[in-house]
């Protein structure tokens, strides 16, 4: 009788755009990982980033790719593991170039990099697309469009996989399909199969967010205490033929993994646990099983699913304007009373002075600012920042609330200092949904 199959063992090197590179290189290191993916793509980062390719037709990937690929290229290849990620954004090609450029100049030659495209569907879907969740469509949204982009599944990276590929490189790849594609890979399961697509898809969600299963995000004081959460590691699926699979970390890493971070994590995002839509499968974890087999063990079972949705969701990206903030601080007696009166100040200089009818919003932070709307206020604090805010599509509507918030120095009240401001774009994010054979996903190998 044949041995069973050993575990395939998959680490998240990141679980979003700007995560620490520093646990993924612990994986790699000593985590004896077969795959190690790097999921660092949201709904507003492929729309920045689809600007950036606008003003840098160079550009439009991660950009830590590069600080990231130069540390753990030379790791995974001496631990033969293979990265998979959606690093490359709106602009995959010109990521999976780096990667080649990186890999020939650390001497890593002949690693086989696969670049996948045809997540950009601009050129296919019409403007008269009905919104997928509000009234409407597209045209009424009424901004410039940015980018669109579909949610590619496992059935895009497979192919990579069976081409051999060291580092797969994608745009909108979905976050469980890159878990559930070397998965499906690795054991032959078959595309048809619902009911273990809803199992690689469970550990791909219970994995794709990094330090969210492992403590991280999970953290709070006095209610869920976490050891060491400054050195929290990275989490690694230890997942067998059937689809059962242990979550759990590096022994010497921080943080924990317990029933309560996969539980978590379980819920997060998923709206109905029993039809939770991906490329790949209506994954069904509502009868999903969560035992802790050991310290930092924890054992997930009896995730199931259904046919595949015959349609793709995407993420369609429109420039929003521009986003400004600017505050100042008052200190010593007296500080909330100054702070309240410059809050007032620049609210009224905006409004009457200036005319500017953009959204804006005025904090005094350290004196419940945050639940100023509530009717709540502390008294009498000493140390206060009044904090304002403005989101525009004229970027001189923002220049002036920079200009006069920063005049306060000199204008008054007494006291004030510190004077911080900033200027940053803005997108916003809708969706709709398109024909699934209507997005045809194309694919390269480029040797290094």
């Amino acid at each position: 009788m044949a041995a069973p199959a050993r575990p395939y063992r998959i680490g998240t090197g990141a679980g979003f755009s700007s995560d620490r590179l520093g646990p993924a290189l612990d994986l790699v290191r000593d985590g004896r990982l077969d795959c190690l993916v790097l999921e660092c793509l949201g709904e507003r980062t492929v729309a920045f980033a689809h600007r950036d390719k606008r003003a840098d037709p160079a550009k439009g990937y991660n950009a830590h790719l590069e600080k990231r690929l130069k540390q753990l290229l030379p790791l995974c290849r001496a631990k033969g593991t293979r990265i998979i990620t959606n690093m490359g954004a709106a602009n995959p090609r010109a990521a999976a170039l780096k990667t080649v450029e990186i890999a020939r100049a650390l001497g890593l030659t002949g690693l086989k990099v696969a670049c996948i495209e045809g997540d950009d569907v601009s050129a296919i879907v019409p403007m008269s697309t009905p919104l997928y969740d509000e009234p409407g469509t597209l045209a009424d949204v009424g901004l410039q469009l940015v980018g669109m982009n579909a949610y590619l599944g496992a059935d895009a990276v497979l192919p990579a996989l069976e081409a051999g590929a060291d580092v797969v490189i994608g745009g909108r790849l979905a976050d469980p399909s890159m878990f559930l594609a070397p998965l499906m890979h690795h054991f032959g399961w078959r595309a048809d199969d619902a009911a273990l697509a809803g199992a690689g898809t469970l550990v791909g969600h219970l994995m794709e967010c990094g330090m969210q299963v492992t403590g991280g995000y999970f953290a709070d004081p006095g209610v869920k205490e976490v050891d060491r959460l400054a050195d929290c590691g990275f989490p690694i699926a230890e997942v067998a033929a059937d689809g059962t699979a242990v979550i759990t970390k590096l022994e010497a890493a921080g943080g924990c993994v317990t029933p309560a971070t996969v539980k978590e994590q379980l819920l997060y995002e998923v709206h109905d646990p029993a039809r939770y839509l991906t490329p790949d499968v209506t994954a069904d974890f509502s009868r999903v099983r969560v035992e802790e087999i050991a310290r930092d063990r924890v054992r997930v079972s009896q995730a199931s699913g259904r046919e595949r949705p015959a349609s793709l969701k995407v993420t369609v990206g429109f420039d929003d304007g521009w986003h400004g903030e600017a505050g100042v601080s008052y200190a010593g007696p007296g500080a909330q009373g100054r702070g309240e009166l410059a809050a007032r100040i620049i609210e009224e200089r905006i409004r009457k002075a200036h005319a500017v009818a953009a959204d804006l919003r005025v904090d005094v932070i350290g004196a419940s600012s945050l639940f100023a709307t509530a009717g709540l206020k502390a008294q009498a604090a000493q140390d206060v920042r009044v904090h304002a805010a403005m989101r525009s599509r004229n970027r001189e509507d923002i220049e002036t609330l920079l200009w006069e918030v920063e005049s306060l120095l000199c204008c008054g009240p007494a006291g004030g200092g510190g004077y911080r401001g900033a200027i940053t774009p803005c997108v916003m994010t809708k969706s709709v949904l398109v024909p699934r054979e209507k997005v045809r996903p194309t694919l390269e190998v480029m040797i290094a």
